[in-house]
């Protein structure tokens, strides 16, 4: 995963990737430092080698992916007061769906979305269509089912 892309992040999510960075960086100097185990015992392959050598791959392999997100961030901000009647990145929408059910949902980039927790991707069906909407426009969704949302109120925290 070394392609160019951009990450949107909100600054608690850019934390959290540096952090957890960080933090296997210190576990990776841990066992480079601690004692290797053997890579032959007896005749045949040492099993503690193996382990240990698919848990540094693993680790390696997890830090280029988090350097590739944190070289490659983007921090989303909090627009001007005149961009802020518009559905943008760290957006919190509220949507009538379907002219009854009430939601509110916030647009993330693909890293933080978490649907359970009503954080939607700017990427998603829904994300792409509400992204440079207004309050009191209707957006219409059909993936896989039509649905109709129409924008409520927009803020930004």
């Amino acid at each position: 995963m070394t392609d160019k892309q951009t990450y949107y992040l909100t600054e608690e999510g850019f934390k959290s990737i540096k952090s957890e960075y960080e933090t296997l960086e210190k576990m990776r100097a841990s066992k480079v430092k601690g004692e290797v185990p053997k890579i032959w015992e007896s005749e045949d392959l040492n099993p503690d080698f193996l382990s240990f050598q698919e848990d540094m791959e693993l680790l390696e392999t997890r830090l280029i992916e988090l350097e590739n997100v944190l070289k490659n961030v983007k921090i989303i901000k909090t627009p001007s007061k005149n961009e802020k009647n518009v559905v943008q990145l760290g957006a919190v929408v509220t949507l009538q769906i379907d002219k009854s059910d009430i939601d509110e949902l916030k647009i993330v980039g693909t890293l933080e979305a978490n649907p359970s927790l009503g954080k939607i991707s700017n990427e998603s069906p829904v994300g792409k269509a509400l992204i440079g909407r207004a309050i009191g426009e209707e957006v219409v969704v059909s993936s896989p089912v039509k649905t109709v949302y129409k924008i409520k109120k927009i803020r930004y925290s």
